[in-house]
């Protein structure tokens, strides 16, 4: 029976911690939305052209810390002046568009099952809130985490980053949650496709790495720590909830997600010796 399927004790609570990009949706969650932007009015072709071109990088070969750093001072200056109800109006009028086809149907089921065993459901991400908040809610994640940029009087972003949800500032914020909602992070799950992440899997008891990049790889090896292929990208309105399934339905679901969770774990041994 799979291990997801426990937390049904008097112990403190628990939780699962979903990084977004790569882990849970296809793409980068902020560059998926260039386009809509562009058509908002928001930016230029020539912004489209580029966050496209980031877009094909950090799909290739992942982000490591100073593409990170990039990337946030890109997009800090990108989003310098814009409407921050404009923002949030884009992102409801084309989110099901952008993202429902791009999420992973093995990510969507783990959120399930995290749920069936009683725990909440975290979505960890560097993208900005009015991005990752929506999506959070269509994944039906109960918290979010992600990067908030400040907004001035005029209701207009500043440039100005509140908070950066990056690296060791993720897992700070995890630990933060985890004060405020009495969860037991030894007991907690954490998902996700890159090195930079690595504070916040340390900070749980049960770290998974998911698509790998390669210096997670080879930590996650290193650490003996289960590794997942998350290939599937499914659109969410056509896909049955695990939570409207009969219960023999989703017991040998369970089941088929401990045997995945055990026997992928291999992945990581294997792509080390490649």
């Amino acid at each position: 029976m799979s291990s997801f399927l426990v937390d049904n004790d008097d112990r403190p609570a628990t939780a699962a911690f979903f990084d977004l990009d790569k882990t849970i949706i296809a793409k980068s969650s902020t560059l998926a939305f260039s386009k809509s932007f562009y058509q908002g009015g928001l930016i230029n072709r020539r912004a489209v052209l580029r966050s496209a071109y980031a877009q094909f990088v950090y799909l290739v070969g992942g982000a490591d810390h100073d593409q990170m750093e990039r990337m946030r001072e890109y997009l800090s200056g990108l989003v310098t002046g814009w409407d921050v109800q404009v923002v949030k109006d884009i992102v409801a009028e084309t989110l099901h568009t952008i993202v429902d086809p791009i999420v992973y149907d093995e990510a969507v089921t783990l959120i399930e099952e995290h749920h069936l065993a009683g725990r909440e459901v975290v979505v960890v991400s560097s993208s900005g809130a009015e991005v990752v908040e929506p999506i959070g809610d269509m994944l039906g994640a109960d918290r979010v985490i992600a990067t908030r940029m400040v907004v001035g009087d005029d209701g207009k972003y500043t440039g100005e980053i509140d908070y950066y949800a990056y690296g060791d500032t993720k897992a700070e914020a995890i630990r933060e949650l985890a004060k405020d909602q009495g969860y037991d992070l030894s007991r907690s799950y954490a998902y996700t496709d890159s090195a930079t992440d690595l504070p916040m899997l340390e900070a749980v008891g049960h770290p998974y790495a998911v698509n790998p990049d390669r210096a997670l790889r080879r930590a996650a090896a290193d650490r003996g720590w289960p590794a997942l292929v998350f290939s599937k990208p499914v659109a969410l309105r056509q896909r049955a909830s695990i939570r409207d399934a009969p219960k023999p339905a989703i017991a040998a679901a369970a089941i088929s997600a401990g045997a995945a969770a055990a026997g992928l774990a291999w992945y990581a041994v294997r792509r080390r010796r490649s």
